[in-house]
């Protein structure tokens, strides 16, 4: 029986909304490419963390030499991305070995400022509560689209912005991830609420931003400054 931590990270982007042809996890931030600092936060949280990740098959070989260049040094295992970000992770999952009784946390790999804070404390509400998301709230006013085009303002009160890494007892998200795919599963917790478990939120930071427009690197930048 194995009780070590995962974690599966996710970097199967291809950047379209950054402009230009390279993806966007591999863009420098602060002088680093942003996977990188993805990597190294969760190794920081925990050293004896195994990492997993997920990249689509003709990216690999531009990583590694970005590995070489920068000599990285973070230990983690390699996988194949697949069709959908559902595959993907199962992809990653299928590394964890299925006697293993940790907690196993699903993250975007470009999403390089997520406090260790905040991946420590997904991982131990996890082992208590089993299926745990990362939230924070909304500051902005929201209004509900209607039919024949007309809307309201909703109470912001009730709603929470996800974030990752969401996390799982494995033996919970390894039942899960059985299930067929569903256009349905958004994210990692929609797959595990599917099956019928609660899903825990606790506090995300609001610097776990990801970075998907060319205005969020300017942000980074700013954040590595």
């Amino acid at each position: 029986m194995h009780r070590k931590n995962y974690a599966i990270i996710v970097a199967g982007g291809k950047g379209l909304r950054m402009g230009g042809g390279v993806p966007k996890q591999f863009l420098p931030v602060g002088g680093e490419p942003v996977l990188m600092r993805t990597l190294k936060v969760f190794h920081e949280a925990d050293g004896d963390m195994d990492l997993i990740l997920v990249l689509p098959k003709d990216q690999q070989e531009y990583w590694q030499q970005l590995c070489d260049e920068y000599r990285f040094s973070v230990p983690y295992r390699l996988t194949s991305g697949g069709e959908t970000r559902f595959h993907s992770v199962q992809n990653g999952l299928a590394l964890v070995p299925d006697d293993a009784e940790g907690v196993v946390g699903v993250h975007d790999g470009v999403r390089p400022f997520v406090s260790v804070e905040v991946i420590r404390r997904c991982y131990d509400a996890a082992r208590e509560h089993g299926a745990v998301v990362p939230v924070i709230p909304v500051v902005e006013t929201v209004r509900q689209l209607l039919p024949e085009g007309d809307s309201l303002t909703v109470d912001r009160s009730l709603y929470r912005l996800v974030q990752t890494p969401q996390t799982f007892r494995i033996p919970l998200f390894k039942e899960a991830m059985r299930q067929p795919y569903q256009p349905g599963f958004t994210d990692d917790a929609s797959v595990v609420e599917h099956l019928g478990h609660r899903i825990s939120l606790v506090e995300g930071n609001r610097e776990n931003i990801k970075l998907t427009t060319p205005s969020d690197i300017r942000y980074a930048e700013f954040l590595c400054s």
